[in-house]
């Protein structure tokens, strides 16, 4: 779309200001709803909308609108760096014994954050009043996942259960 020639520049200036001023004297939601409807309504005019799904990422919460983690982000990071350091020995220890047993530390290195977002506050085990969550892992994460129950003290006989899946 920007490479498009701009036929009336000051047209363009125009409806630029009148969202300036949309965003300045009313709100950000007001603007959103008003370009809604023009989209709808150039939608049903036929018009080919220069509008792709596919775009480069911004964060649509506005930071003074972003609530604050309830975790605390020092010890997260913590368990997070020893679970990365964790996962990458036993990759390193099982290719001593074979090139096919490693698993892939990248996998778990990449989500290692969301991974961590979801056993701190999100997955549940099993309680009196919780059935507990079953979450199904990418095969290639598995040692991070092992990395983490190893952390946490879990063994072999413990009530956790990881489970990968290719």
């Amino acid at each position: 779309m920007a490479d498009l020639p701009d036929s009336d520049s000051q047209e363009t200036q125009e409806w630029l200001d009148a969202l300036d001023s949309v965003l300045e004297h009313e709100s950000a939601e007001r603007a959103h709803y008003l370009i809604g409807q023009l989209v709808r309504k150039a939608h049903l005019a036929g018009v080919a909308l220069p509008i792709s799904t596919i775009t480069p990422y911004m964060n649509t919460i506005p930071l003074d609108k972003e609530q604050r983690s309830v975790g605390n982000y020092e010890l997260e990071h913590r368990i997070r760096a020893l679970t990365r350091w964790n996962a990458m020995v036993i990759v390193l220890n099982a290719n001593r014994e074979s090139s096919e047993l490693g698993g892939h530390i990248a996998t778990f290195a990449s989500a290692a954050t969301l991974y961590d977002v979801g056993f701190n506050h999100f997955f549940h085990g099993k309680t009196e009043n919780h059935g507990g969550d079953l979450v199904y892992f990418q095969g290639h994460a598995s040692p991070g996942m092992y990395a983490r129950a190893f952390l946490e003290g879990a063994s072999a006989r413990s009530n956790c259960t990881i489970s990968a899946r290719k």
